[in-house]
């Protein structure tokens, strides 16, 4: 069957699901494979629950409403593409070490108060979710918003070759898998691949333009730029956050629902991308006054005894920093961190555990609780109080509660940190 054979297809069913657990009466089956599983067994279960056809790659003997292509990953990679192709829609890329996720969600809830506007679901950033975030697009969207995650070089040109976006945001440069990308430069290299096709394609970026190293990528290239810099396009002003980021542009002040001064650029691309799109100013203010944090990324969640900062859905050495400094601030008589491993940063992750540590040692902390083999191994257990793995952590806190602190959780999301809010 020719792709457009298929994509006529594809607009006449429910859609597409690569999991038979998940799938509904009409929509297309595709048939993924992965090193532990082989979405082929499944594609009879498929049809039997409703499906209107399943895309295979192996003989069957029975190939009733089978479609047989050479790889199921890579048809629908181009179905999505010449889906894309087919909506004729702008489309936002949006890429970084950090801060991608809840970047795309502000963005989101900017433009929806203009625009009929869909946004990749979850993490679904990779080779597989990019298409299917794509495929969720739909006559009556007006612009799409595509997050892209990647650990290693050419992840995002391929993406973006996918995607095709119109218009560009990258978060920010961060030590974020170091080790797949090889360092620091390679994580700029890499990152800035999503610049490289807008480039190549005269389309614009969206810029922090108080970012050096973004603004110096860009120096002959199509942008648009915000942030408190005298030359930005859009100029916005960062006012205060203790702990709700409050901010300021066009002599509006927005008082968000989110803590940390790092969330106050993840704020400024939404205005400044709502600004650009037109959205009238009182709208963008409104949005992100009731935007609210969720997922573990930067939430507050009150207990009957402390008043946890949830930041537990990821971590590297970028966001640690910036999570850690933004607690330093924060007013309170009884501050406690509990910071676990960071995983993925190659042959620096002991020198970036030891790093972190020594910050959180000289800040206004009162007191600061490592967990994980990595920080275990890293540090000198004299100095520090570190818990080799979750279960001795969590025996501590059993034994030692606290009470009436503010406690600041952050780790990679190996860890799963989230485990001790009943304790907390």
């Amino acid at each position: 069957m020719k792709l457009k054979q298929l994509h006529q297809l594809f607009l006449s069913s429910n859609g597409i699901c690569t999991d038979t657990r998940q799938i509904k009466s009409n929509q297309i089956f595709v048939a993924l494979k992965g090193d532990n599983f082989n979405g082929n067994n499944y594609a009879d279960e498929a049809l039997k629950k409703g499906a209107l056809k399943a895309i295979v790659d192996e003989d069957f003997k029975d190939m009733t409403n089978k479609i047989k292509t050479k790889d199921t990953l890579k048809t629908l990679q181009d179905l999505a593409s010449f889906h894309r192709d087919f909506l004729q829609i702008p489309i936002i890329g949006i890429t970084g070490s950090n801060g991608k996720t809840t970047t795309k969600r502000l963005i989101h809830t900017v433009l929806e108060q203009k625009f009929n506007v869909k946004s990749t679901e979850g993490n679904l950033n990779n080779h597989i979710g990019v298409p299917l975030s794509l495929l969720k697009l739909n006559e009556n969207t007006e612009i799409g918003i595509i997050e892209m995650g990647a650990n290693h070089q050419k992840e995002i040109a391929f993406l973006s070759e996918i995607a095709k976006p119109d218009f560009g945001y990258i978060t920010n440069f961060g030590k974020a898998h170091l080790e797949g990308f090889g360092g620091v430069e390679g994580v700029i290299k890499g990152k800035s691949e999503l610049y490289d096709f807008l480039n190549k394609h005269q389309k614009l970026a969206f810029v922090n333009a108080d970012d050096k190293k973004q603004m110096q990528k860009l120096i002959d290239s199509k942008k648009y730029s915000f942030g408190e810099a005298k030359h930005a396009d859009l100029n916005i002003y960062f006012k205060s956050a203790n702990p709700f980021v409050e901010l300021e542009f066009e002599g509006i002040t927005i008082k968000s629902k989110l803590i940390g001064e790092y969330n106050f650029r993840n704020i400024a691309a939404s205005v400044g991308i709502g600004y650009y799109f037109d959205v009238p100013s009182l709208k963008i203010k409104e949005a992100i006054q009731n935007f609210e944090a969720k997922d573990n990324r930067s939430q507050i969640k009150v207990t009957s005894h402390n008043t946890l900062i949830s930041d537990a859905y990821n971590a590297n050495p970028t966001s640690m920093e910036v999570a850690l400094k933004s607690f330093d601030n924060y007013e309170s008589d009884n501050k406690v961190a509990i910071l676990g491993d960071m995983y993925e940063l190659g042959k620096d992750k002991f020198k970036e555990h030891q790093q972190i540590a020594e910050l959180a040692k000289n800040l206004n902390i009162e007191k600061v609780l490592f967990c994980g083999e990595i920080f275990n191994e890293a540090l000198n257990s004299d100095e520090f109080t570190v818990y080799k793995n979750f279960e001795e952590l969590k025996q501590y806190l059993e034994k030692h509660p606290i009470k009436k602190a503010h406690i600041l959780i952050k780790a990679s999301r190996g860890m799963a940190l989230e485990r001790l809010y009943e304790l907390l």
